[in-house]
Formats: C-alpha cells, sequence, structure tokens
C-alpha cells in the first residue's frame, strides 16, 4: 500500500506542507502535488519529486514568507534549479538551502531590475577554492538568463557558489564569508610587508589562497602537523623577512578566528611567501 500523508497546507500547484509519521512536519514538492489540496486532504508520498524538512522554526517563517512574497515562476523555477544543483553536485544538499538560496536570487533578481550596482571581491579566490560548486554556479546564472530573462553580474557566480558550498558541507554562510574576509586581509598584510602586488591568477596566487583556506580548516578541526624543528630553523635563518611575515599572519588567524593555530603552519606559509617572491 503507498504512504499517504495529510495536507497541512497547499502553498501552490507545486508545494504543500504535509504532516509525516516520522518527521511530523515536511515540504512536498511536486508538479501538480498542491493542486486543489486543502487542508485535512490525502496526498500520496510518490507524488512528490522532492521531501524536505525544515525544522528551524525561523527558516520555516522565512520559507513561507518566500512563497508569499516571491513570484510564482520564481519559486518553481528555484524548485528546479535545486533538483539540478543537487545532481551536478552529486550529493544531497542541506534543507536550509531551499530558504537561503531562494532568497538570495529573488533579492538579486530585484536588484538587477532597479540597476543597483553590485561587486564581489572575493571572486576570484571563490573560483579558486570551489572549482565544482564555481561550474555549477555559472550554470545557474545561464538558466537563470534563458528561463527568466535576467542577465546577473558576473560576482553573482561567486555568491551561488557559497550557497551551493555551504549546502554540500553544511557550513554556515556566515562563516564561510569570514573565512574569505580573513584571507582577503592576510593578502593585504603580504602585499604590504613584501611590497609586491599579488597577481590573481599566477600558479604561486592560487597556491596561496588554497594554503590559507587549508591553514583555516585545520584550525577549526584542531589538526596538528607535527613538529618540525630542524626546517623551523633553517627557514628562520634562510629567508628571515618570510619567516617573520609568516608569523605576523598566524597572529592575524589567531585573533580573528579566535583559536589556537599550530605553530608548524609557519613553516609552510613561509615557503608559500617565499615562492611569491620568485626566490624559490
Amino acid at each position: 500500500m503507498k504512504q499517504e500523508l495529510i495536507v497541512e497546507k497547499s502553498l501552490n500547484n507545486n508545494v504543500i506542507i504535509a504532516a509525516h509519521p516520522v518527521y511530523k512536519e515536511v515540504v512536498l514538492i511536486g508538479k501538480g502535488i498542491g493542486f486543489n489540496k486543502s487542508k485535512g486532504d490525502k496526498v500520496l508520498f510518490d507524488q512528490a519529486d522532492k521531501l524536505f524538512l525544515l525544522k528551524d522554526e525561523q527558516e520555516k517563517e522565512q520559507y513561507m514568507h518566500l512563497l508569499t512574497h516571491v513570484d510564482r515562476d520564481i519559486m518553481s523555477f528555484m524548485n528546479d534549479v535545486l533538483f539540478y544543483v543537487e545532481e551536478k553536485m552529486g550529493i544531497p544538499l542541506n534543507e536550509h538551502i531551499h530558504v537561503a538560496l531562494t532568497d538570495h536570487l529573488a533579492f538579486a533578481i530585484h536588484r538587477v531590475h532597479k540597476n543597483i550596482p553590485f561587486n564581489n571581491p572575493f571572486l576570484f579566490e571563490i573560483e579558486s577554492l570551489y572549482p565544482k560548486e564555481y561550474q555549477v554556479a555559472s550554470e545557474v546564472v545561464q538558466k537563470v538568463k534563458n528561463e527568466l530573462h535576467v542577465a546577473f553580474p558576473e560576482g553573482e557566480i561567486g555568491f551561488i557558489a557559497l550557497h551551493i558550498h555551504s549546502a554540500v558541507t553544511d557550513k554556515s554562510m556566515r562563516d564561510l564569508n569570514k573565512n574569505h574576509k580573513l584571507i582577503t586581509k592576510m593578502i593585504d598584510v603580504i602585499e604590504q610587508h613584501l611590497d609586491i602586488r599579488l597577481v590573481k591568477g599566477d600558479i604561486n596566487y592560487n597556491r596561496l589562497i588554497q594554503h590559507l583556506h587549508r591553514a583555516i580548516e585545520r584550525v577549526y578541526q584542531g589538526e596538528q602537523l607535527g613538529e618540525q624543528q630542524k626546517l623551523a630553523e633553517m627557514l628562520k635563518m634562510t629567508y628571515p623577512i618570510c619567516y617573520n611575515l609568516a608569523w605576523k599572519l598566524i597572529k592575524v588567524m589567531q585573533k580573528q578566528l579566535n583559536r589556537p593555530v599550530d605553530e608548524t603552519e609557519v613553516l609552510y606559509l613561509t615557503i608559500h611567501l617565499q615562492r611569491l617572491t620568485n626566490k624559490i
């Protein structure tokens, strides 16, 4: 016998909220699933293309708000986009993306219609760090152009990529943006102390960005790299400027993340910094 759920509320022709015996309240998405449905009606579980939970009450309220304030065509389009993103990434997305990315794209469309200028200072770093998410985000932007006839500025690719990365890694957008600001700050410190202008796209720049990102991840995870006393002594003597700068960067990380940073990170940072001076 096919499982039946009880409709609590039909949000539109394609979205309903239903009572589930295990998950209590679920959102069901499917073509025509909400058509002529009222509270108390039964709906077959198999009719839904996708089921997701909004456990957080605030997220649930935000989603309900979006459904009443965002154009139905855009909401329907967003459901298709989320299916597409999940298929391309090959892993389930955290349910919060239903609210976060829908809200972001609805506002981005509003910005375009109102000709509000917009740029993304982290665009290159995002592309370098999350190439798969960036590619899928580029395809989403093309879908928006083809189906909604809205042309996003390039910077939107970066923000959509961040939302996708957030949904596949279960990291908050707040933490991701905080980390990108920290990387930008460290790049500024490097340019000032080495008196150089880093070239985005240069292979050593890319390596540095990726290394800084991994170093931040290691801090969050409390990962230890192991003591390298002989290497430390050699680098301190051979590359004193980069070694001292690496210590400054470690202190910036500690202050911004409010967590201890493994001292061995200094050694790997020194090597990356020396590469930037074209002396390794």
